[in-house]
């Protein structure tokens, strides 16, 4: 690279920050690759935790196949989520701010919080019993770079194009595994904005289910030389349901799930400018 790990985290962060644009890394580095982004957002991760944040979960992203084309990235890629993205949706109250994003997008989905640490090789059902409780959220994407124009590599050093996951109620773990492992690989979802509905989603469009995106996301750390696996306490944010559309002053989504007790959730984009 002719700009190094150091000075990128630094320059991405401030765009982050600020809610700014930037070019796409890759534009001026052909070779900028998966490895390098994740080193980057380890770096990030030093920087923002020396401010005083804290790193309290993951969000798993592109795990959506229906969307691979649509951005130019074909395989998952994950960032982190901290103490200051993360949101109980009950105290989001008359509505929540987009100030601070570039280019924001909104996605449906499911969250897990870790009870223990999940090792390898566990099957659907068998890594449910490593999880404290689910839930159902949206997560507000963003782009630092124009047009949502990126690579993979791009996406990753802008730590997951995350920007804010706002979390709904939480279910304990279930006592019937195998039925929770059944219903979360089959339910449906559908998203509406300001009434309308505007697309219908599938468990299995989050790579064969949420419990599915998680076990990549672990297989995916077991391989990263940058970052930390996997901690008990931590919650993972499995990837949008839906296409992601984009989030707006004075807009309200909600949701509807089918086929799964998990309440469907609203959020209202405050008209503040």
């Amino acid at each position: 690279m002719t700009t190094s790990v150091a000075d990128i985290a630094e320059s991405t962060l401030e765009a982050l920050d600020r809610g700014e644009q930037i070019g796409p890394f890759s534009e001026g580095d052909a070779t900028f690759d998966l490895d390098q982004a994740y080193a980057i957002i380890a770096r990030m991760r030093e920087l923002r935790e020396a401010r005083g944040e804290r790193v309290v979960g993951r969000k798993i992203g592109f795990t959506n196949r229906r969307i691979w084309s649509e951005y130019g990235v074909f395989a998952p890629i994950w960032g982190y989520v901290y103490d200051t993205t993360a949101h109980e949706l009950s105290n989001v109250g008359g509505g929540f701010s987009l100030d601070a994003f570039s280019e924001p997008q909104i996605e449906p989905e499911i969250a897990f919080k870790l009870r223990t640490v999940p090792r390898g090789g566990l099957s659907p059902e068998e890594l449910l019993g490593s999880i404290e409780w689910a839930t159902h959220g949206f997560e507000i994407v963003q782009s630092i770079f124009p047009g949502w124009k990126f690579t993979a590599a791009d996406s990753v050093a802008a730590n997951g194009l995350h920007g804010a996951l706002l979390l709904g109620p939480q279910r304990q773990q279930p006592q019937d595994l195998a039925e929770w492992t059944r219903m979360l690989c089959s339910f449906d979802i559908e998203l509406s904005r300001n009434g309308e509905k505007m697309d219908r989603g599938h468990a299995s469009n989050v790579i064969d289910g949420p419990l599915h995106a998680l076990l990549h996301l672990i297989e995916l750390l077991r391989h990263d030389q940058h970052n930390p696996p996997l901690a008990a306490g931590e919650i993972i944010t499995t990837g949008t349901l839906t296409r992601a559309f984009p989030a707006v002053r004075g807009q309200r989504w909600d949701t509807a799930l089918h086929g799964i007790p998990l309440d469907g959730i609203s959020v209202m984009f405050s008209n503040d400018a």
